[in-house]
């Protein structure tokens, strides 16, 4: 995927903005909030001389950061870190996606008596369900966590509504983020010695489900020592964020981070590029 022109990007960075917002942001330009979303994007994109894509990040960046004060009152810092503290084991139980699957397999369609049913429930399922609750749980506010800090960078422009494939712009061009351990199946030594190989085949063996094509920004996280603790990192914020602030302040985007990916049959190309957080 070629980059992208500073029209395109204003224009991606406007459609981020929720309606409400974009109204507001319109009045404060001096443009009509008449019409759709829309209709709103395509006057600010017309203003003249040219679009005030400097406002709009200033704009973007005030949203987000109220977002982000918003959750402190619903969890603090500190206590968001020290509840994540408590999680001790990171084990799935069964495979993401696939809990209704087993439930049916191994359970609905096996026991025909309800005190069995029930017993074997309580004896297997009820620990699997717990696991998998408890690490999606812990994946899902380290994610947010990180994003808070990524989001607030200041080379980074966050998207304050859901875009498909695009989470951040960095260095003028859209990413969707993408952070990850290194695949159990995958060789430690080639993934240190070559991230960007790891970003190829993440790309060409990912889920169709969920197959895209998009820019990203893959932050991996991995324990030399015991790749089976990677999962530790990601609470570890002062190396991640760390890590990050440095890579955001050096990194620049440009064609050479494009890279050639296949995928069932078919050509593709991102850019894409790769930070790996070791330990």
């Amino acid at each position: 995927m070629p980059l992208y022109s500073k029209k395109e990007i204003l224009n991606l960075k406007l459609n981020s903005i929720k309606s409400k917002e974009l109204r507001v942001l319109a009045e404060n330009l001096g443009i009509s909030t008449k019409g759709s979303a829309a209709e709103i994007i395509k006057r600010i994109l017309e203003m003249k001389p040219q679009p005030p894509e400097n406002i709009v990040d200033v704009y973007i960046k005030s949203i987000f950061r109220q977002s982000i004060q918003e959750r402190k009152e619903l969890i603090s810092d500190d206590d968001l870190k020290n509840e994540l503290s408590k999680v001790k084991s990171f084990s799935w139980g069964t495979k993401q996606g696939e809990l209704d699957q087993k439930i049916q397999k191994d359970f609905v369609r096996i026991y025909c008596h309800y005190d069995d049913l029930v017993s074997h429930v309580e004896a297997t399922l009820f620990k699997d369900v717990t696991n998998y609750v408890i690490c999606s749980w812990y994946n899902y506010w380290t994610t947010v966590y990180i994003e808070e800090h990524i989001g607030m960078h200041p080379k980074v422009i966050p998207t304050i509504k859901n875009i498909k494939g695009i989470d951040i712009f960095f260095d003028g061009q859209p990413f969707d983020l993408k952070i990850s351990y290194v695949p159990r199946n995958y060789n430690i030594d080639e993934a240190v010695k070559n991230p960007l190989n790891l970003a190829v085949w993440m790309y060409e063996n990912q889920g169709a489900e969920r197959f895209g094509a998009d820019n990203r920004l893959f932050f991996i996280l991995l324990d030399k020592d015991n790749t089976n603790k990677s999962w530790e990192l990601k609470r570890d914020f002062d190396l991640i964020f760390s890590k990050i602030d440095s890579f955001f302040s050096k990194e620049k985007v440009s064609d050479s981070d494009e890279i050639v990916f296949s995928y069932k049959g078919k050509s593709y190309t991102a850019i894409t590029k790769v930070l790996l957080i070791t330990k």
